[in-house]
């Protein structure tokens, strides 16, 4: 077992371990138990009843926070032409409309946290599927950071606004940022209900019974706080 620290013993000292707690009171607890000096991010964890190893059990959609994610996030997009045109004007941090762009991140060059892609794009961008794919970073159709160019302004300013992207990972858990330590409780509480909105829409058919067995909020190296499934769930916004 992992040692950890007198603030991290003195944060845990704090929550009971064997509670369940209500979503806007976890909050408040996962913001007076953070550990870190720097900003931390809030995170919901999620342990889910499917079967990854299933294909009609995958989850892989989008949700746009209300509150944003309290950072800056650096969108690249390979287009060209109006494409390109467009993107810049939407305020695109690059715009990789050329073959040294697709060299220099062939090279290892990552520093973005969105791509997007055109259609037209995708044959060149499809090309740095081992460098973008480990790092979450691949455009795709089903996540909707494929699109036509006069889509890009939208999707960039989701982007920019606090579009996050979740998945399903292998051992069937979804890990999920709803923003910093430094939001009030409320403000992440909007986040969460919407995530939770978008969890429910994006819940596969085949998802038989219970679907989402446990919830934790952690802040980054925080401990963790376990709000109710079914409460967590059922959050409704205003």
């Amino acid at each position: 077992m992992a040692k950890h620290g007198k603030k991290y013993m003195a944060a845990l000292a704090k929550i009971d371990e064997n509670a369940i707690y209500e979503p806007l009171q976890a909050l408040a607890l996962v913001k007076e138990t953070s550990v870190t000096k720097f900003d931390a991010t809030v995170e919901v964890h999620m342990r889910t009843a499917l079967d990854p190893r299933q294909a009609d059990q995958q989850i892989r959609d989008v949700v746009v926070l209300p509150n944003g994610l309290g950072k800056n996030v650096r969108v690249l997009v390979f287009a060209q032409g109006d494409g390109a045109t467009a993107a810049n004007e939407a305020g695109a941090d690059f715009v990789a409309d050329n073959d040294e762009w697709i060299a220099k991140i062939q090279g290892g060059w990552t520093d973005f946290d969105v791509a997007i892609s055109t259609p037209d794009m995708m044959g060149k961008a499809g090309r740095l599927g081992r460098v973008l794919g480990p790092r979450g970073l691949m455009p795709n159709p089903k996540a909707g950071t494929v699109v036509p160019a006069e889509d890009l302004p939208r999707v960039i300013k989701e982007a920019k606004a606090g579009r996050v992207e979740f998945r399903l990972d292998k051992t069937a858990n979804l890990h999920i940022p709803i923003g910093k330590v430094s939001f009030s409780a409320e403000a992440l509480y909007e986040n969460l209900t919407a995530l939770m909105e978008a969890l429910r829409k994006a819940r596969p058919a085949a998802a038989k019974g219970v679907f989402v067995k446990r919830v934790t909020i952690a802040s980054t190296m925080g401990p963790g706080v376990h709000i109710d499934p079914n409460t967590a769930l059922n959050l409704v916004g205003n």
